[in-house]
């Protein structure tokens, strides 16, 4: 049988399209193409991952190479799959490159995509809907013609931006392929808004939201609790459910609020303007917001930032649940939520009924002591430990 380096040598797969620098976490296995770079807006307060980053459009020739770039990569790991005799089982050998050629993250991310099936594809960066429409489409139309293996194309995209879209211009994208927009809409307060510069509106982000609905995209809105801080938090919770509802989304996704040191608010954070909530005041307010809601669409809670990640379901049926979780962690001695909050932060609770699991229990009992014995803050440590995540 013929080596896998050998082959990969021979079929000059070190090829290499531009990879953006994230992707929400439910694209995790899609193929990545980069139609913008960076953020257009660039100026929320929160926002760590552009600052000091050139907005710039590509143009459609340009992505379409890269996508072309793309196919040449997963064709010729297809075939190192058959000259290796692995047919149609591709993922043994797609699993192999992605762990052994970190030094390309074409090839890996092409890999990793073959790996899981090949079915979706995520448009970076920030906003790519800012792209002029017929661009777009010719962009959404040849990942289509270069994989027909793919059931959903997906991107980022800001409120403005889509209200900004006439209906028509939305519909000719869902007709071409585009399945899905994920936009962060963190808050529906304009009191919140504001305060993080975020340069969008609450009737605004109804009116994108709506839009993009109505023109039959998939519509995925980003909530982040916390954002309002201790002064806001009853406002922030309200006002983002009030508009939520309004909206009436396919998905919200929970991104609870950790301030990074390179962003302006870290600034707010140390100077006292801004005033960050306990892990508690954080799920207290997620209860407040998730009491408020009224749309029939599935709510997920899937970062590591999120204390509690089972605050998940299909709405209007999985509200009592959900709140029902956060009464249960309440419910807990102080010493327990303790434990918890510790256990989730260094990564080896993800439920409430991991508590149970007495070997778990035992060591983050002792990590508790031994940071007791050393005179640091519990919640401060716990709050170091959330940064990592950044």
């Amino acid at each position: 049988m013929m080596r896998l380096d050998y082959l990969l040598d021979t079929h000059s797969l070190d090829l290499c399209f531009e990879v953006g620098p994230i992707r929400p976490p439910s694209e995790a296995f899609s193929l990545l193409i980069r139609a913008t770079r960076n953020c257009p807006w660039n100026r929320c307060q929160f926002c760590p991952v552009y600052k000091g980053q050139k907005f710039e459009l590509r143009s459609a020739d340009e992505v379409v190479k890269d996508i072309e770039t793309a196919r040449a990569i997963a064709d010729g790991i297809r075939e190192i799959a058959w000259k290796m005799g692995y047919g149609d089982r591709v993922r043994e050998i797609a699993a192999n490159i992605y762990n052994s050629y970190v030094h390309n993250a074409s090839l890996r991310n092409v890999a990793l995509w073959l790996w899981a099936g090949g079915t979706t594809a995520f448009l970076q960066d920030a906003n790519s809907l800012i792209m002029r429409t017929p661009d777009l489409v010719k962009v959404v139309s040849a990942l289509k013609q270069a994989f027909p293996s793919l059931s959903r194309i997906t991107s980022y995209a800001r409120s403005k931006t889509a209200a900004k879209k006439s209906l028509e211009e939305l519909k000719e994208l869902k007709d071409a392929g585009l399945s899905r927009l994920h936009i962060g809409m963190e808050s529906g307060s304009d009191i919140v808004l504001a305060y993080m510069d975020k340069g969008v509106t609450a009737e605004e982000h109804i009116i994108g939201g709506r839009k993009v609905k109505e023109a039959g995209i998939s519509l995925c809105e980003y909530v982040m609790p916390g954002l309002g801080g201790r002064r806001m938090s009853a406002e922030h919770a309200k006002e983002t459910a009030r508009v939520l509802n309004e909206i009436n989304p396919d998905h919200i996704r929970l991104r609870t609020l950790q301030v990074h040191p390179d962003t302006p608010l870290w600034e707010k954070l140390e100077s006292g303007d801004f005033e960050l909530q306990s892990e508690d005041e954080i799920v207290a307010e997620i209860g407040d917001f998730i009491s408020r809601l009224e749309f029939t669409g599935e709510l997920k809670s899937d970062h590591i930032l999120n204390l509690l990640p089972e605050l998940e379901g299909k709405f209007p049926e999985s509200r009592d649940p959900c709140l029902a979780t956060i009464s249960r962690y309440f419910s807990l001695p102080e010493n327990e939520r303790l434990n918890f909050k510790l256990g989730r932060r260094l990564g080896l609770y993800e439920r409430l009924d991991d508590l149970h699991d007495p070997v778990k229990h035992q060591h983050i009992d002792e990590a508790l002591r031994r940071i007791r014995q050393s005179g640091e803050n519990v919640e401060k440590v716990i709050q170091n430990f959330k940064t990592r995540y950044l």
